[in-house]
């Protein structure tokens, strides 16, 4: 029922792909990609975050940022350091983080899918974070970084992954500065490349894990682009946005945790007495909850446990039962005043990748004065939102190993 189907990708030249591929362009900062790029001149991150090449003082949404991204993409086709497929293909990609690994279909999938909801979201987008999506697209002419998607295991799917991933030698296999292990096969055989077509015709649906914006940006291309060919056929690059999709098993979601500015002008027991309204406080000396329905509190060098109450959420409701929701609803806007954990100043998120200490640090340096560790939400959890039609919180997940970008690109 949803349509995947192998491209000519571009990727690095043989010996290169350990340089290029770069981290995606929204975990890190421009001064952290700025140091990067000065270290390592083929990064990736000069396409993506084409701003390290040009005064820090720029604007991000200035046309000279995208103008950039576009002309360091084609120096690095033009100079053979990356280089086009001669046939459509599909890859397949793992990445080993620790005892962790998972290996995905590196593929593009419609825009009409995506626009018919046979690819499900979990989250909203916001217009400004698209159109900045849009602007690298088109001005590129091409999707550099994937959209990272799932769906419940095929076993026949399973079975022909590890197959090719045996019998094929890799065209790359890496370690990462972060200590990932990057390995990428090529699956260009006719018969292979039909059988995976054959295969996710029968799956019933596709789920956004990561992306939402880089899917929604990739899906507008699609409208403008069809709009403004007037011989649009529906088999043009354009309506395929670049994908890495692995089945569910192989999923690992790790925390996103809070820290906050200040406690809203309570003091620190009129803080925890109006806490107590709606949870079981306990002094703890667990920095990470050991299951749903537990919180780590930060507070004053202390680590403190949370449980809420029965009455203060409807078990039953997908998305007011998550966690996130939980914590949301009954503290961070009641007692601390964070009514749009999106626009609110006051809130940082923290990837579970940093760690708790790193919620320590954070508060212990005055900057903040309350953190909160969460327990990770479940893959089970985000397609039963995805499947009612609802939307999770803001920063309810966090995806580990992070997909790299500049390992195969999507030329339009």
């Amino acid at each position: 029922m949803v349509t995947v189907r192998p491209f000519n990708g571009l990727r690095p030249a043989k010996g290169l792909a350990d340089k290029i591929a770069s981290p995606p362009y929204d975990v890190l900062d421009s001064d952290e990609a700025r140091v990067i790029v000065t270290e390592n001149p083929l990064s990736f991150l000069r396409v993506v975050k084409p701003e390290v090449d040009l005064d820090p003082s720029i604007d991000l949404y200035n046309s000279k940022v995208y103008e950039q991204g576009a002309f360091n993409l084609r120096h690095l086709m033009e100079h053979g350091e990356m280089i086009q497929e001669n046939k459509p293909a599909f890859y397949f990609y793992s990445q080993i983080m620790g005892d962790h690994s998972q290996v995905g279909l590196i593929g593009t999938v419609s825009a009409e899918d995506y626009r018919n909801n046979l690819i499900k979201k979990h989250e909203f987008t916001r217009k400004v974070k698209e159109e900045d999506r849009i602007r690298h697209i088109e001005t590129q002419n091409a999707q550099c970084g994937p959209v990272f998607l799932t769906y419940p295991d095929v076993p026949e799917f399973n079975a022909l992954q590890k197959r090719i991933c045996v019998e094929t030698v890799p065209e790359y296999d890496f370690t990462s500065p972060d200590g990932i292990r990057h390995i990428l096969w090529l699956v260009n055989e006719d018969e292979d490349i039909e059988t995976i077509k054959g295969i996710f015709r029968d799956v019933p649906c596709l789920y956004v894990a990561d992306g939402h914006h880089r899917s929604a940006a990739g899906t507008i291309v699609a409208e403008r682009r069809c709009k403004n060919n007037i011989h649009h056929t529906g088999n043009e690059e354009y309506n395929y946005f670049l994908a890495v999709i692995f089945p569910k098993s192989q999923m690992k979601i790790m925390p996103y945790n809070r820290v906050v500015a200040d406690l809203n002008g309570n003091s620190e027991d009129e803080f925890k007495e109006k806490i107590c309204r709606k949870f079981n406080i306990s002094e703890n000396t667990l920095p990470s909850p050991d299951c749903r329905l537990k919180y780590s509190m930060y507070l004053h060098g202390r680590w403190y446990c949370l449980e809420p109450k029965d009455s203060s959420f409807p078990a039953s409701d997908p998305v007011k039962s998550l966690d996130a929701s939980i914590l949301q609803e009954n503290l961070l806007n009641p007692v601390l005043g964070i009514d749009d954990p999106r626009t609110s100043d006051r809130i940082k998120f923290v990837g579970g990748i940093r760690g708790t200490e790193e919620l320590e640090r954070l508060v212990d340096s005055g900057k903040y004065k309350v953190a909160f560790s969460l327990f990770p939400t479940s893959i089970d959890q985000l397609i039963e939102v995805a499947e009612s039609g609802n939307v999770m919180p803001p920063k309810s997940t966090w995806f580990e190993p992070k997909l790299r970008s500049g390992i195969v690109v999507h030329l339009l």
